[in-house]
């Protein structure tokens, strides 16, 4: 892929015209089950309250299926490069992702389609493109609700695919989407991950091959709708795979680094599995996560390879989540800054670097 121009990013942007709002007229939501349900706002917050994994498919637009081994003739196998990797990782801190996460903490809650989700995609913009300064390029990516998707990319030395690195950026409350949702472990402590991912890739002298972007989805609670806008506008990029982080900073006993086997291309988990290996002390252990499980899904119903390490071996060993109680305070930050180990692994191993 050629360097992207400001008049492509202003294309992403400008493409999603806001509304005031999404829920004026019915949604069409998939539950997984292979038929589809139009519902009104109030019949989708009853899905959230009752634990109902769904998916907002109303603007999905004819899916366009890519062949997940044409993203990329040689995909790796193995972990190779320690040398490149190993002194990135002592290069990993806390000071950035607990800054971060305590203002995105302080919001009410970063509800998609209410102004505090305005509000904290805005400061989550602002931080990004201080941090990223003059290495990259950073875009809001609007929506059809007021929460907008941040994108910041960094640009490889040769044209050809992408490498995504992600995660989400809003709350909720689970019994009322108004209320208090900190979101502090969901999934605050992946966006902040990958921030910290990206602020050592960019005060290193590594120079990657293929262009690496890192996304901060908007409305991953309301069924997967920022990462499917943002998977569909990149129908014609070359994207390699998506490492998704959701969840990442409440380990259970004894702590293990989950590998979700659904929804998810086995060839990038066996190399998430790896990378564990290689730079955490760590197990892994497999499990399921079910459908619309976060925004992974939407880059694997498209064809790109994806994956998604998980903070523990237990899917629900988080009884805070979508509550008052996900708090800054629960969150394990040496767990944490193993997923940035995991984040830099991958971005290095898949995107290749400069000899």
């Amino acid at each position: 892929m050629v360097k992207l121009s400001s008049l492509v990013w202003g294309a992403l942007v400008v493409g999603h015209v806001v509304s005031k709002d999404i829920y004026a007229d019915k949604r069409r939501i998939s539950l997984g089950t292979g038929s589809d349900v139009w519902m009104d706002e109030a019949e989708i917050h009853a899905l959230v309250r009752n634990n109902q994994r769904f998916r907002d498919i109303t603007d999905m637009g004819p899916q366009v299926e890519r062949s997940r081994a044409s993203n990329m003739s040689v995909f790796p196998t193995k972990v190779t490069q320690q040398a490149v990797v190993n002194p990135l990782l002592r290069q990993v801190s806390d000071t950035v992702p607990q800054n971060v996460l305590r203002n995105l903490t302080s919001f009410h809650n970063r509800y998609y389609n209410g102004d505090f989700g305005r509000q904290s995609s805005e400061y989550l913009f602002q931080t990004v493109s201080t941090i990223l300064g003059n290495h990259g390029q950073v875009i809001r990516f609007a929506h059809k609700f007021p929460q907008s998707s941040v994108i910041a990319r960094i640009e490889g030395t040769s044209q050809g695919s992408v490498v995504v690195v992600s995660a989400h950026q809003d709350s909720i409350n689970q019994i009322d989407h108004t209320a208090r949702a900190p979101g502090a472990d969901d999934d605050g402590s992946g966006s902040v991950a990958i921030l910290e991912a990206m602020r050592v890739l960019v005060q290193s002298n590594v120079r990657l091959q293929s262009s690496v972007e890192f996304h901060w989805y908007a409305g991953e609670e309301g069924g997967l709708l920022g990462s499917t806008d943002v998977v569909r506008a990149y129908a014609n990029t070359s994207v390699v795979a998506d490492l998704h982080l959701d969840m990442v900073g409440f380990p259970a006993s004894p702590p293990a680094v989950g590998i979700v086997t659904d929804y998810t291309d086995s060839s990038t988990s066996n190399l998430v599995r790896q990378l564990v290996r290689a730079y955490t002390d760590l197990p892994t252990a497999d499990f399921t996560c079910g459908y619309a499980c976060s925004d992974h899904a939407s880059w694997h119903d498209a064809g790109v390879r994806s994956a998604l390490p998980f903070e523990s071996q237990f899917l629900d060993y988080n009884s805070n989540i979508h509550s008052p109680n996900d708090a800054f305070s629960t969150v394990d930050f040496a767990h944490l800054l193993k997923f940035v180990n995991i984040a830099l692994g991958f971005i290095i191993e898949v995107a290749g670097v400069e000899a």
